[in-house]
C-alpha cells in the first residue's frame, strides 16, 4: 500500500502540472483578447476630456486643464512652423554665402580655353551691367555638386533638424491619442503658424 502513495502523489503532481499551463494559457488568451479589444477601441476618434498626454500625470481633470492642454498643443504646432521657417531662412543664408564665396585657381587645373574646347555646350557671351561689358563663358553644370562640410554650418543644421524632429514626434503622439480636441488643436496650430510664417518656408526652394 505504501508504494501507492508516491505513485498517487506523482500522478497528482503530474495532473497539476498538466492543468496549470492550460489555466495560464487561458488567462493569457483572455488578457490578450482584452488588450486587442482595448487597442481596437483606441483606434477611433474619441472626445473623452480625461485623455492622458505624454504621461499619466498629464491627464486633464477639469475643462480648464483640458483647454490649457489644447492651447499648449496649438503653441507647440506654431513653434514647429516657426522652426521650419527659421531653418529655411538659414539654409538660404548658407546657400547665398556659398554662392558668393570666391575660389582661387591652382596649378594643374584645366585652363579655360581647354575647358571650352572639351565642352561643346560652352558658349562665349557678353554680360552687360550698368554700361560695363564683360566677356563670360556659359557652361552647363555636370552632375550634382555637394557643398563642403563646415564646422560653422553642419552642426547647427543637425541641431535644428533634431529639434524639428522632436517637435514633430510630440505632435504626432498627441494626434495618436485619437482625441478630437488634441487633433483639432494641432491642426489649428499648423494653420496659424503657416499663416504667419509659411511664406518663409519656401525660401530655400526658390533658391
Amino acid at each position: 500500500m505504501s508504494f501507492l502513495f508516491p505513485r498517487h502523489g506523482a500522478d497528482h503532481s503530474d495532473m497539476d502540472m498538466g492543468s496549470a499551463p492550460v489555466v495560464a494559457a487561458a488567462a493569457t488568451d483572455a488578457h490578450g483578447h482584452d488588450s486587442m479589444g482595448s487597442m481596437m477601441m483606441t483606434m477611433v476618434f474619441q472626445t473623452n476630456m480625461e485623455t492622458a498626454l505624454y504621461s499619466n500625470s498629464w491627464t486633464p481633470r477639469s475643462p480648464g486643464a483640458y483647454a490649457a492642454t489644447c492651447l499648449f498643443l496649438i503653441a507647440l504646432a506654431v513653434i514647429g512652423r516657426l522652426l521650419l521657417a527659421a531653418k529655411s531662412l538659414q539654409e538660404a543664408r548658407w546657400l547665398d554665402r556659398d554662392t558668393n564665396r570666391r575660389y582661387i585657381a591652382s596649378n594643374g587645373r584645366m585652363q579655360l580655353a581647354e575647358y571650352i574646347t572639351r565642352d561643346p555646350d560652352a558658349k562665349q557671351m557678353t554680360l552687360s551691367e550698368n554700361g560695363i561689358e564683360e566677356s563670360v563663358v556659359v557652361v552647363g553644370r555636370k552632375g550634382t555638386i555637394a557643398r563642403p562640410w563646415r564646422l560653422s554650418v553642419d552642426p547647427v543644421r543637425a541641431v535644428m533638424d533634431t529639434i524639428l524632429a522632436g517637435v514633430g514626434y510630440l505632435l504626432m503622439l498627441a494626434v495618436m491619442t485619437m482625441n478630437v480636441g488634441y487633433f483639432l488643436s494641432v491642426l489649428a496650430g499648423v494653420f496659424v503658424g503657416s499663416l504667419a510664417v509659411g511664406r518663409y518656408s519656401a525660401t530655400s526652394a526658390d533658391h
